[in-house]
């Protein structure tokens, strides 16, 4: 990966972007994408969208989240310590010990996830959010209350890191690697001749209810959408393989197969695999994928999708970890397919 565009990446890793306020990461994503789309286009969700070839009748959708998992202040106690909920799939003891970014109404304040000693007992066995606090400093409630307030978002903090010049780690990477990924394949296309409509929607709101990903579907009327997200990595210890699949980094894009997705556009997706001498790897989705592409396929007459995503190790916790070369993959895969797409092709399964 060029150092520029990993210098992007990790400036998106690095900015908080839970899911209701993403804002901020927002304007950072149209800022770089404005430079090589055709248009830019925001809506009442939040959604940011780039669009090369806004004309062609023939429009793909490529989603990428770009919020996150985070906490939520739902109460302050008297000595000024903040209760919380989640936002999205946080695990509880993967909270436990972190320090975080409390994004109150009035500044930014940094907390620390407190932890009874060891030697006190320690945490209970089966212990719940409500059973942990962000210790800010504060002594009271009213010195707390100058700051953060009921609903403001909190979450880890925690930089973004390159393991061995080969893996990034850190918070968050579900999904603003897809946010990157997409706006990497619509500046590539920006550089072809390809002659179909093309839509880069950095999502809202998926690790809480997906409702990003249905107004971009909804206001865009695609005629094929792919979500790109990503997918439980299993080649850790720990991890049952015979219940969860073999999904390794490095080894890929993973498609998902299930009665959500589209068959032509994956096998579109494998036929350029194959050209590319690219390896892809499998997940099984066989009701609902879990992620945009599910919102996107309900959208007005209905939205035939796929679904391509990257293999991500620990998934919701303070370190997921994903590989770069598995970025540079999935955003060659979709360049080339889409860059060869003539706008007459059927997505119909019963044609020919």
């Amino acid at each position: 990966m060029k150092q520029s565009n990993t210098e992007f990446l990790m400036e998106l890793l690095k900015t908080p972007s839970p899911s209701s306020n993403e804002m901020e990461i927002q304007k950072k994503w149209i800022n770089y994408v404005e430079k090589f789309a055709d248009e830019i286009r925001t809506d009442n969700a939040g959604n940011a969208i780039g669009v090369l070839n806004p004309n062609a009748s023939f429009k793909v959708l490529l989603a990428g989240h770009c919020d996150e998992i985070a906490l939520v202040i739902n109460r302050i106690d008297d000595h000024g310590f903040l209760y919380f909920d989640k936002v999205g799939g946080i695990n509880p003891k993967a909270a436990v010990g972190m320090k975080t970014s409390v994004l109150g109404y009035n500044k930014t304040v940094t907390g620390v996830i407190g932890v009874n000693a060891q030697h006190h007992g320690g945490l209970k066995k089966d212990f719940d959010l409500e059973d942990l606090f962000i210790d800010c400093g504060y002594q009271s409630k009213e010195e707390a209350e100058k700051y953060v307030q009921i609903g403001d978002l909190a979450v880890y903090k925690r930089e973004p890191e390159i393991l061995t010049d080969r893996y990034v780690a850190g918070r968050g990477l579900d999904n603003r690697t897809g946010a990157f990924i997409i706006a990497e394949i619509l500046k590539r296309l920006s550089k072809t001749d390809c002659t179909v409509g093309v839509y880069a929607a950095s999502t809202v709101n998926e690790e809480t209810n997906m409702g990003g990903a249905y107004f971009a579907a909804a206001g865009i009327q695609p005629t094929m959408a792919i979500a790109c997200d990503v997918t439980f990595a299993t080649d850790y210890p720990g991890v049952d393989k015979n219940k969860h699949g073999d999904v390794k980094l490095e080894k890929g894009p993973v498609l998902a197969k299930g009665a959500p997705i589209n068959i032509k556009i994956n096998k579109l997706l494998e036929q350029t695999a194959r050209k590319l001498k690219m390896n892809i790897q499998y997940e099984l989705t066989p009701r609902m994928t879990g992620t945009d592409a599910d919102k996107m396929r309900l959208t007005g007459v209905g939205v035939p999708v796929s679904l391509v995503s990257l293999p991500l190790r620990y998934m919701h916790s303070p370190v997921e970890t994903v590989s770069l070369k598995d970025i540079d993959e999935e955003i060659e895969l979709l360049v080339e397919m889409i860059s060869n797409l003539t706008g007459k092709e059927s997505l119909n399964p019963l044609d020919d």
